[in-house]
């Protein structure tokens, strides 16, 4: 069976500046890396459309829709110290959005369907009012009300990016019909995350040090999964597909290889029975791990 690999070509005109790690190269090092023959009969290509208003409300209120528009018609400027909107960065976002809303439909077209969102610029920092950490829209959030909206009730988003949700966890801490398990590096930025942090019983917060052996934070995350599947049926997962989480990223300080997030997408299946699995891209700024975490997650996925 192949996975859907979703894109938008606008995923690419974000430019936050000179310097900044979240580059146009980090989605054009995913495509390649997916395009490669060997795995030419793992992935079937969609193109997206860009998300519609009526989906961004379903999470972000009209009024921080507004602001970042007119940003945008004046030629962007920045929102915090990260997190900058350029010239075009608007008309990325909404590619973004609607990668991860594609994804979803590909992923519930069948039983035993996955599909892959390769999102730029990324989401799960987002915040339903405030933009933060790279990302404008909540883009695994976005999904995840859209699945809703398609009769997927009850959705388990896992996000192992090297960085903690916040903005999807804001989101849905009061929401019992999501659950959201995170492992991110601890303390570290944006400082949320920690194990107390269990909004009505639905958040499975997994915070932990740098440079840990590979085979801890596989266990540590898979444990949280089980716990959280405990008792309760998810219509969909979503995973938050962060790849600074990988040995040797910049931003991060995990010791995990691309096959250790294979075997965490290969056990998601295996624990999700006939629930699809949709990933989203997240973080990770170091160009050739980037690209060997997200080709082994879609042959894991296929």
């Amino acid at each position: 069976m192949s996975t859907s690999v979703v894109w938008h070509p606008a995923c690419r005109l974000h430019q936050a500046g000179a310097g900044h790690p979240e580059r146009p190269e980090r989605i054009a090092a995913v495509l390649e890396a997916l395009r490669a023959p060997a795995l030419a009969a793992d992935v079937e290509w969609v193109e997206a459309a860009p998300a519609l208003r009526e989906a961004l409300e379903r999470v972000h209120p009209p009024r921080y829709l507004d602001a970042l528009e007119a940003l945008a018609a004046r030629g962007g400027g920045p929102l915090d110290p990260d997190t900058v909107l350029g010239p075009r960065s608007w008309e990325a976002a909404l590619a973004s959005a609607g990668v991860a809303l594609t994804a979803v439909e590909r992923g519930i077209a069948q039983e035993g369907a996955t599909a892959f969102g390769a999102t730029r610029p990324p989401g799960h920092h987002a915040l339903a009012d405030r933009a933060m950490g790279f990302c404008f829209l909540n883009n695994v959030a976005l999904a995840a009300r859209h699945a809703q909206q398609l009769g997927k009730r009850q959705v388990i988003i896992v996000d192992w990016d090297v960085h903690h949700g916040n903005g999807t966890q804001a989101i849905f801490e009061r929401d019992a019909s999501v659950r959201f398990v995170s492992m991110h590096q601890y303390p570290w930025y944006p400082g949320t995350g920690a194990a107390e942090e269990r909004g009505v019983g639905n958040v499975f917060n997994v915070p932990r040090p740098p440079g840990l052996p590979r085979a801890v934070y596989v266990r540590d995350l898979l444990a949280a999964v089980t716990a959280a599947l405990d008792g309760w049926r998810p219509d969909l997962v979503l995973v938050s597909a962060g790849f600074d989480s990988l040995a040797g990223d910049p931003l991060g300080g995990f010791t995990l290889e691309p096959e250790d997030l294979a075997q965490c997408a290969t056990e998601l299946r295996r624990r999700a029975g006939a629930a699809p699995v949709v990933a989203v891209l997240e973080g990770g700024y170091r160009l050739d791990r980037l690209a060997a975490g997200a080709a082994a997650l879609v042959r894991a996925l296929a």
